[in-house]
């Protein structure tokens, strides 16, 4: 009997997908700017030898600008009727995404540190007892002064040739990063449109990191070397679970690579907003219940 109320829940919930016009917009504006995108970019040389260089940036330029349009009208065409319930492990699985996604964006960014920093390497020169020479004092009795130092620090210890930071995790941190947020805030969002809208960034990280690799691999616009392509993935820590990287990859990232304060204030603002968006979920099921009444 349980089983048979599931399964009909199950085919109840697919004929929404199907027949919700909230559903279609949130998908279908996402959809052409992946299309859009993808089909312009992959005959760029052809389109520019036929329609001039001008005149492609301009079709390219409409045809985005349509298709952004189209998923900006898609957020805010709210259907009412398709309110879902937040529970406990979908603020936890937002948690995880969004400290995950939030985490790997502020890896792109120069690395945070402490703007005020205790340096012990100055030496106190003292006079020998000749008053002739001076000589520096031992370790012990050097002097410790607090040093002012830029917040970002913009030195970048990657050698040439080495994997290092997200492009361990996937070559396309850019997307994936925006992708991952996506799915944290699909799991706090009220509306099943909504949830599809803030889940499709996840298609076109995979369908836009796959056409970016295959454009490089054929000299379009950048280059992807076999032995670089064979060491990392478009998914996200797929190249580090199948062990195609080196020998302590995984401490290297962890303990080596990445930029601590970065993480931390990305962690941080993960949560402070599932908190914040919990704390208004009363609010929101008081007012649905209002509705009905």
């Amino acid at each position: 009997m349980v089983m048979t109320m599931t399964m009909a829940s199950r085919i109840r919930s697919l004929q929404y997908l199907s027949s919700s016009s909230g559903v279609r917009w949130a998908a279908g504006g996402w959809m052409l700017f992946i299309t859009e995108n993808l089909i312009l970019s992959e005959n760029r040389t052809a389109l520019i030898e036929k329609l001039g260089d001008a005149n492609y940036h301009n079709l390219y330029g409409i045809c985005s600008t349509s298709a952004v349009g189209s998923i900006v009208y898609a957020y805010f065409y709210n259907n009412s009727a398709s309110v879902v319930r937040k529970t406990l492990p979908l603020h936890a699985a937002s948690f995880a995404f969004l400290s995950m996604g939030l985490t790997m964006a502020s890896q792109l960014l120069p690395k945070l540190q402490i703007p005020v920093a205790l340096d012990a390497s100055k030496e106190e020169s003292v006079r020998d007892s000749n008053n002739l020479s001076t000589v520096p004092t031992p370790v012990s009795a050097k002097s410790s002064a607090f040093q002012v130092r830029c917040p970002f620090d913009f030195a970048n210890p990657q050698t040439e040739g080495e994997l290092w930071g997200t492009e361990r995790v996937t070559r396309h941190a850019g997307l994936w990063s925006m992708a991952i947020t996506g799915l944290g805030q699909a799991c706090l969002a009220s509306t099943l449109p909504h949830r599809v809208w803030w889940s499709m960034p996840t298609l076109m990280a995979l369908i836009g990191g796959w056409h970016t690799d295959s454009r490089f691999e054929r000299g379009m616009g950048g280059t992807l070397s076999e032995d670089y392509k064979a060491k990392t993935s478009n998914i996200p820590f797929a190249a580090l679970i199948a062990g195609k990287q080196e020998s302590g990859a995984w401490e290297s990232l962890l303990f080596k690579e990445i930029k601590p304060l970065n993480a931390l204030l990305a962690t941080s603002l993960a949560a402070f907003w599932v908190m914040r968006r919990k704390g208004s979920q009363t609010t929101i099921s008081k007012a649905f219940a209002a509705s009905f009444k």
